[in-house]
């Protein structure tokens, strides 16, 4: 009797999780799990939760899905960002699109909402769908997100950062350098007393690491961040007017504020109108991403010019170029440079807040 080949799929399928395990795991049988998989309104919303984490807990793809994505590629580039809120990722993604349209390629978005083991679930909905490669917003993420990846094959980037290890293909710059780079030119114009507007740092390495920055500038200098100084807030410019607020009513303010994007600068700016302190004769404020926003504020702002449309294109760039086994640099940092405009100065002479003069209205 002639032996069989074997079976390519059943050798690249072999240890993998099947649906039986995903039942196990969510408590369910099997007719639940495809249920819950492929028509998710006909089951309740509990159950498909427990569906879905115990798939994404198991890096489980549907073997049908699977053998699709082996077969042909499906010309669908997946773009998993934190947030469709904030403009600058828009930006980054609309780059990343005409790159991807010229080239007959689609782009499908997601959003994960600054929750790593969403990023995981998010993913593996993508890969279901016959998604060909992915690429993903900062340098902190689930393993089990790069598991999934490299059990499926799926190509992937980084981006808005470039992984100093080397580990993960990256295209970005350095955050860290950002806030250190404008934190020393305030201190070169004698302020001493800062204060921090960021994002909460959960699931954000960008905010955490243009924190760090401006902390190692002020260490550098034998400097504190007082941490009564510092505010985090979401990305809006209410939440931000709303933390400025908070800091120009401590006691003793800061004579300048770093803010981690300009949107939480501008919302600065629009605290300190309303508070009637003068910008910068009374405080400082700097942003970074240099945008059209900050740009047009009066005084306008200075910030970190940062190459928001250029990680995009090099970001698709790299994807087209593996998918289609070309040469390709695995990692580029694009350079960042300060843009200085009306919104800083040297700190008033014996400056407090307490002492500012305030808007008659």
């Amino acid at each position: 009797m002639r032996a069989l080949p074997p079976d390519p799929l059943r050798e690249e399928t072999k240890g993998r999780p099947a649906a039986r395990d995903v039942a196990r795991l969510a408590g369910v049988s099997t007719a639940t799990v495809s249920r819950a998989l492929n028509n998710p309104e006909q089951v309740d919303p509990d159950t498909r939760r427990r569906v879905l984490e115990a798939a994404a807990k198991l890096r489980y793809v549907p073997h049908g899905a699977a053998r699709s994505l082996r077969s042909h590629r499906s010309k669908m580039i997946g773009a998993v960002v934190p947030s469709f809120d904030y403009a600058l990722y828009a930006r980054t993604t609309s780059a990343i699109h005409q790159y991807l349209d010229a080239r007959g390629y689609s782009l499908v978005l997601a959003e994960q909402h600054y929750d790593l083991s969403a990023e995981v679930r998010v993913a593996s909905q993508l890969i279901q769908h016959g998604v060909d490669a992915f690429v993903f917003v900062g340098l902190d993420h689930d393993p089990a997100l790069f598991a999934l990846l490299e059990d499926y094959g799926r190509p992937y980037v980084l981006t808005w950062g470039v992984d100093p290890l080397r580990r993960h293909p990256s295209i970005g710059f350095d955050n860290h350098a950002a806030t250190y780079a404008i934190t020393r030119h305030l201190i070169g114009l004698g302020h001493r007393r800062f204060g921090l507007l960021s994002a909460p740092l959960p699931g954000n390495d960008r905010a955490l690491t243009r924190g760090a920055g401006m902390r190692q500038a002020l260490a550098e200098q034998g400097l504190e961040l007082d941490e009564a100084c510092v505010q985090y807030a979401p990305i809006s410019l209410n939440a931000a007017q709303d933390a400025m607020a908070r800091l120009l009513a401590l006691p003793e303010p800061p004579t300048a504020v770093v803010a981690t994007n300009d949107v939480f600068a501008v919302g600065g700016m629009m605290a300190c109108r309303q508070a009637g302190v003068r910008i910068p004769e009374d405080i400082s404020i700097t942003g970074v991403d240099n945008t059209d926003l900050g740009a047009t504020q009066t005084p306008g702002l200075t910030s970190i010019r940062t190459p928001i449309t250029e990680i995009g294109h090099a970001a698709a760039a790299q994807l087209v170029a593996r998918l289609n086994g070309q040469a390709y640099e695995a990692f580029q940092s694009f350079p960042i440079e300060v843009v200085h405009r009306g919104s800083t100065a040297p700190p008033r002479t014996g400056s407090a807040g307490s002492h500012w003069p305030r808007r008659s209205d």
